[in-house]
């Protein structure tokens, strides 16, 4: 079984479940997909690492560093950062706070250090729906002078997202779309 079966697999067992949900951009579903119970465990972690950093690899401008927004983006660019290290083509990872740090820095990205200057990025997301959090993480990584090269999710629910960040001039790569998943 090759390594984007195994994943689909693990999400199915790990993170998908039917039934009536409020999804975080407030529409109701009649499924869920908890990505963070595949990403936080050892094989999901692995393997979403392992997929998106082949994404990254892929990418025809050089990716010098791949951040999302916490929480769910927290476990995936640990995960690609480690695999790229493994890789022998090691790029950071930064985190994007929902709220700027109340002390220090008073910044909202974390592991800016380890970014070059003006460096282009790639973002990345468990899950995406409306692609309102990733539009957010877009704004705050360009205003702090940052190019955004590459987005990327594990699932697109194919309900807008992907559209919403095209309409921007970012489309989405994901490993997964709905279709696909419960294919």
């Amino acid at each position: 079984m090759d390594e984007k079966e195994q994943l689909k697999r693990l999400l199915l067992a790990k993170s998908y479940r039917q039934g009536t949900f409020t999804l975080s951009s407030g529409r109701k579903s009649d499924f869920y997909i908890d990505g963070k119970q595949t990403t936080l465990s050892a094989e999901g972690a692995y393997l979403c690492g392992r997929l998106l950093f082949e994404l990254i690899r892929r990418h025809p401008a050089p990716i010098a560093a791949v951040g999302g927004m916490t929480l769910g983006a927290d476990p995936l660019v640990t995960a690609v950062s480690v695999v790229s290290y493994l890789e022998k083509s090691p790029i950071p990872a930064f985190i994007v706070r929902k709220e700027p740090k109340k002390h220090g820095t008073e910044d909202y990205l974390e592991g800016r250090a380890n970014l070059p200057a003006s460096a282009t990025v790639a973002l990345v997301e468990d899950v995406v729906t409306t692609g309102g959090t990733l539009l957010k993480v877009i704004d705050r990584v360009e205003a702090q002078g940052f190019k955004v090269g590459l987005v990327a999710a594990i699932v697109d629910r194919q309900e807008g997202g992907a559209e919403a960040l095209a309409a921007r001039g970012y489309p989405l790569q994901a490993i997964f779309t709905r279709e696909s998943l419960l294919a």
